[in-house]
């Protein structure tokens, strides 16, 4: 099999495709043969030495998969062999071969293209976890999504829209007319302006009810002054520390020492609330995210969940991938096909 591998912390240039042995399915495993792979900020952190949970490098990442399942374990089901599925992977998801726990594996809808379908797990479920598990939002409330045209945020605006909450996105300005065309209802300019007060005129000076937050460090000060009574932030990333380098290491102890430390009689005088999440560390949660992922996979059926992938790359382009995607240039979801 071929595999993208990390050989070392550093720049794209550390980007590797290698030939590896097969896997072999083990215990309740499946055999998947890799049609797409996601690629997702956490991997760009991983490469740069960044992410505390990567393998060590030499590694091989990647959380997710869409592609046909080849073989099956005796304890797993066999009538899965031959199916097109989607799937979570702990690592190793960027591959043409993986073998996946069948408890990660859901079948693939028939109205989505393999790229469409490795579109799905990590953005919607950290979607969906973010907005409706976690931050409890509700019809006539209102969010506002950072990062609102990247693939959490695409995920997040249609969950929100399906709820019936009003919304609220920061994106550059060249990505607010697909925005609105998805549903956005006020597209927010970060780069050539403040987006807080901004937010706040077209809230009548009262914010909004929850923010979801992938950026970290001083930033997250900034959004919980953005919540109204009631409000709830939630913390899903810290892509404010990426970098090369010592530039990365720079950034990631700077965001470190800006974050908010939240105080338990602040929230209480306030009426807010905080939360995070991180989705790499539900692994011994499988049975509430495959209920998630079967209100998700229902909402393909029913239309209200659309994944949407800006650009597929082969395996051989996958540093351009990374550089894709740390210069921000993605509107949703970026793939690597084998």
């Amino acid at each position: 099999m071929r595999q993208i591998v990390i050989t070392r912390s550093g720049g794209v240039d550390v980007l590797d495709v290698q030939e590896k042995p097969d896997p072999v399915p083990g215990k309740r495993e499946v055999l998947v043969r890799v049609r797409a792979s996601g690629l997702n900020f956490a991997d760009i952190l991983a490469r740069q030495g960044l992410y505390p949970d990567a393998p060590k490098t030499p590694c091989v990442v990647g959380y997710e998969v869409a592609g046909v399942v080849e073989a099956a374990s005796e304890e797993a089901d066999q009538n899965l062999i031959g199916r097109p599925v989607l799937a979570l992977t702990r690592f190793g998801g960027q591959s043409d071969m993986v073998s996946v726990p069948v408890d990660q594996v859901s079948e693939k809808p028939e109205r989505l293209s393999f790229e469409e379908a490795a579109a799905i797990p990590v953005n919607y479920l950290t979607a969906y976890a973010l907005l409706v598990v976690m931050g409890s939002l509700k019809k006539e409330e209102s969010v506002l999504i950072h990062n609102a045209g990247g693939g959490v945020g695409l995920a997040a605006l249609d969950v929100a829209k399906h709820i019936g909450a009003t919304t609220y996105g920061t994106a550059s300005p060249s990505k607010h007319g697909f925005l609105k065309e998805r549903g956005l209802d006020h597209a927010i300019d970060y780069r050539s302006k403040d987006w807080l007060p901004v937010l706040k005129q077209l809230t009548n000076g009262r914010g909004v009810e929850l923010v979801i937050d992938p950026i970290g460090g001083a930033h997250w000060k900034k959004s919980y002054r953005a919540l109204r009574a009631t409000g709830r932030l939630g913390m899903f990333g810290i892509s404010t520390a990426s970098g090369d380098g010592l530039t990365g290491k720079w950034r990631m102890l700077k965001a470190f020492f800006q974050t908010p430390k939240f105080s338990p009689f602040s929230l209480l005088n306030r009426n807010r609330g905080v939360f995070g999440l991180n989705l790499g560390h539900l692994w011994n949660e499988i049975d509430k995210s495959r209920e998630w992922m079967r209100v998700i996979l229902d909402g393909v059926e029913e239309g209200w969940v659309r994944p949407y992938v800006d650009k597929a790359f082969p395996f051989d382009r996958v540093a351009e991938a990374h550089s894709y995607i740390e210069s921000r240039k993605n509107t949703g979801k970026v793939v690597l096909t084998p």
